[in-house]
């Protein structure tokens, strides 16, 4: 699992250097993903607005009220308060094995918040809880994951239904958001921190136009549109890592224009990640 290797690296790991002012971006990034929900301020940008209209959702819909005890609190009450939050982080790691694909997808985010407010929001830096946690929250991911973070009609490529991909594209920018927390908390424990080549080949967050489309036919005007524009491949993850040495010029050229296409329609979430991997990597 992925919590053991800052432990136990493996000889194919590629270590990744975070400098102070890039860890102290993605800690108030997500410093602010948790307050968010706190204080009923929206949702975080890797949960997409109509999950939130389907019974799957309850999980979620649970948490994002769950959460909102913690906003203003009483002199004395974090302990109770981070109680409640541990004991439905239980309840919903218990459950995993029984929910469908969206109510995993729900659960998945749910942990994820949780453990964000735990450490953000009330302070359990050095909690062993959380450190557990930590490891539930990759098996929830991991059995998110298997179920799919790519629709069959994208790897064809064709257009997906509106809902498959909602589901896959909130899948990947919520995994992505936990590899971040993840770096956040080996850096706070003092251990290295790793490239996450588990993830090559998905894509990067869609742009802001899908993301928030209003409408099925307004989706799928974009998306005919995105099809056209990347000629069958669309934008991944690694194209955001470091250059390798057997890239040739053009092939760096190549990449450098696909990345400025990419770069021309992103919302919040993808411009966070392009300023993290960017301010790591260089381009």
């Amino acid at each position: 699992m992925r919590w053991m290797r800052s432990y136990i690296p493996l000889p194919e790991q590629i270590p990744k250097a975070y400098s102070t002012a890039t860890m102290t971006f993605i800690r108030r990034v997500l410093k602010s993903y948790s307050a968010v929900a706190v204080r009923s301020r929206g949702i975080p940008p890797f949960i997409h607005p109509l999950q939130m209209t389907v019974k799957s959702a309850s999980p979620l819909a649970t948490c994002l009220s769950l959460v909102r005890i913690c906003d203003n609190l009483l002199p004395g009450s974090d302990e109770a308060v981070a109680g409640v939050l541990m004991r439905e982080m239980q309840y919903l790691y218990m459950q995993r094995t029984s929910y469908d694909d969206m109510t995993l997808l729900s659960a998945f985010q749910a942990y994820l918040i949780y453990s964000m407010v735990l450490f953000f929001q009330l302070g359990r830096v050095t909690d062993s809880f959380l450190r557990q946690a930590v490891i539930a929250l990759q098996e929830l991911a991991c059995s998110s994951s298997r179920r799919g973070l790519l629709c069959l009609a994208e790897q064809l490529p064709a257009r997906p239904k509106w809902e498959a991909w909602i589901v896959t594209e909130a899948k990947r920018r919520t995994l992505y958001t936990m590899y971040l927390f993840d770096s956040v908390l080996s850096a706070q424990d003092g251990l290295p921190v790793y490239l996450g080549t588990e993830l090559r080949g998905l894509f990067a967050p869609g742009s802001k136009t899908l993301w928030h489309a209003q409408s099925r036919q307004d989706w799928e005007t974009v998306y005919n549109r995105h099809l056209a524009d990347w000629g069958g491949k669309g934008f991944q993850i690694d194209e955001l890592w470091p250059i390798t040495a057997d890239l040739g010029d053009t092939e760096v050229v190549q990449r450098r224009t696909r990345m400025d296409r990419w770069l021309e329609n992103l919302d919040e979430f993808g411009i966070m990640i392009y300023a993290v991997t960017s301010s790591t990597h260089g381009d």
